[in-house]
């Protein structure tokens, strides 16, 4: 069905070509998990499939891309529009109506597709990815979830032959992504359809994998192989790998039932010691919201939420795509307006303190981090948060280097990966060190490894007396770095607590060590680590 034959991407400026002599094929009806670090060239990749590499992006491309006896030299994406369908990682840059209903029939109006038929699969795909009540609702109104399901649901209503998704389930809830995964399972083994996917949350999705692909970047080869066997080796891996590397399992298990299976003696040995985990140290209260209520025209999105920060502490936020988080955020640096009750950060009302006093108090990093960013280059970028923020030159292209080393100075941030966007925009916010950090999905496209450079400055900062806010449905993120947790649903906050308590024993947001050795408290690999090492 795809087939790659020597492929070279370049493009154009660039010293290095994105992909170099990449040969794979991908048969009809297998589910392939595209892998590798932040900004390595796997969107490059996907976009090759469906033809906007070169004939949108530019650059040049050699060797050839085969996609259903297709050359893509030769045609164009619309010329491939009935084969492939493509879900991009900014899922707002590629929508072409206002509402959901209206995006989810618009490609197959350009198809030609019949009324009845059309309205059928409208109404199909409405289920199948529970949209249903916002059908009618504008595609700005939505949540990043929400949004994301959309556009997933636009690709799959003109039924085709290879759908191409990159990071599908970043934006998602875990019960919203088990779903959306769910039904590409069933694509794949009830009608036969190709999907090739690039995801950085492996957690969710590896033991769905017919193969692996691994894009190393930078002069490394592109290599493919079965899931369990590149997994041995791979440099990024889902915690249920990670303890099965730790716990010398072998073959490795993929999915967290395998691993329950494997783990009775680690249960046993690790049976008599209990976690460690550094007692947090809070000191005065930096947020604060009263009996707060916002809404959106007919939407009320908070209902009476009543919360504390206290600096030293990190707190996530969780709960279904469209439970109020992302409100909570903006209310906080006075982006919405409450209808009632009361919103204050550095014990001022955000709406009513000048914007040049609160980005000292509080610093956001939104959903898209590119509406933070406004110059030509990386480089510029930098250095003008240092100047903003008052901080010695190369303060941010320091940070920009812990979370994402090796990104050209050069670049134009639109034409980095969303990874990469997303590290830029965190470090042009912490550079300047606010006492408030809010944080809305911040490992969106990032990878492990940039995801714990991201933990570790997060750690700083409230050991040095800050308070992070992370709204975040990634729970292995949360399990590493946060010390309490609240949980919003429908707009009401149901729970507020100390990590473990929250989330060890919920079936959607305890982590996969967690499920794997309950009832033990243990909640990340590195707690088991440090526990069994006590224990030998």
């Amino acid at each position: 069905m795809i087939e790659f034959d020597r492929v070279t991407v370049t493009y154009d400026g660039a010293t290095e070509p994105a992909l170099r002599d990449v040969s794979f094929t991908v048969p009809e009806g297998e589910l392939a998990l595209v892998i590798g670090r932040t900004g390595s060239g796997k969107s490059t990749l996907l976009r090759a499939i469906n033809g906007l590499v070169p004939h949108f992006t530019g650059g040049t491309l050699g060797g050839r891309v085969l996609v259903n006896g297709r050359d893509t030299r030769e045609y164009r994406p619309r010329d491939l529009a009935d084969v492939v369908g493509m879900v991009g990682q900014d899922p707002m840059a590629g929508f072409v109506t206002d509402t959901v209903e209206d995006e989810l029939a618009y490609s197959m109006e350009s198809l030609g597709v019949t009324p009845d038929v059309m309205r059928r699969r409208v109404e199909e795909t409405l289920d199948l990815l529970g949209l249903a009540d916002v059908r009618d609702r504008a595609l700005t109104s939505l949540s990043g979830g929400q949004r994301q399901r959309t556009a997933i649901g636009a690709a799959l209503t003109s039924h085709p032959a290879v759908l191409v998704l990159d990071e599908p389930t970043s934006a998602l809830d875990p019960q919203a992504a088990e779903e959306v995964l769910a039904a590409l399972q069933r694509l794949v083994h009830d009608l036969g359809v190709t999907v090739v996917m690039a995801e950085h949350r492996l957690e969710r999705v590896i033991q769905y994998a017919d193969r692996v692909i691994e894009v190393p970047g930078g002069s490394a080869a592109v290599s493919t192989g079965l899931p369990a066997e590149r997994m041995v080796t791979a440099p990024v891996a889902p915690p249920v790998v990670e303890l099965g590397r730790l716990a010398g399992w072998m073959p490795l298990p993929l999915s967290v039932r395998d691993a329950r299976r494997a783990a009775v003696a680690l249960r046993t040995r690790l049976g008599e010691v209990a976690p460690l985990r550094p007692l947090a140290t809070t000191g005065d209260e930096l947020a604060r919201c009263r009996d707060l209520v916002v809404g959106y025209g007919n939407v009320t999105a908070l209902r009476g939420v009543s919360v504390s920060i206290n600096a030293g502490e990190v707190v996530a936020l969780m709960g279904r795509n469209g439970a109020g988080k992302s409100t909570l955020l903006n209310a906080l640096v006075g982006i919405v307006a409450p209808r009632s009750g009361t919103a204050t950060a550095a014990g001022a009302d955000p709406r009513r303190t000048p914007p040049s006093k609160l980005v000292k108090a509080v610093g956001l990093v939104p959903q898209e981090p590119a509406d933070l960013l406004y110059a030509a280059t990386v480089a510029d970028e930098c250095a003008g948060a240092d100047d903003d923020f008052r901080v010695p030159a190369g303060s941010c292209r320091a940070l920009l280097n812990r979370l994402a080393p090796d990104i050209d100075d050069k670049m134009h941030p639109r034409d980095l990966s969303e990874g990469q966007r997303l590290c830029l925009a965190l470090a042009v916010v912490l550079c300047g060190a606010p006492p408030l950090l809010l944080l809305d999905e911040p490992t969106r496209g990032l990878d492990y490894g940039a995801k714990r450079r991201l933990v570790e400055i997060l750690r700083e900062l409230a050991a040095a007396g800050h308070a992070v806010v992370l709204s975040t449905h990634d729970v292995e993120m949360v399990a590493e770095v946060a010390t309490r947790v609240l949980v919003l649903a429908e707009g009401e906050l149901v729970s507020d607590g100390e990590t473990a308590t929250v989330i060890a024993g919920s079936p959607a947001f305890a982590p996969q060590v967690a499920k794997i050795l309950a009832p033990l408290p243990f909640l990340t690999v590195g707690e088991v680590a440090t526990a069994l090492e006590r224990a030998s």
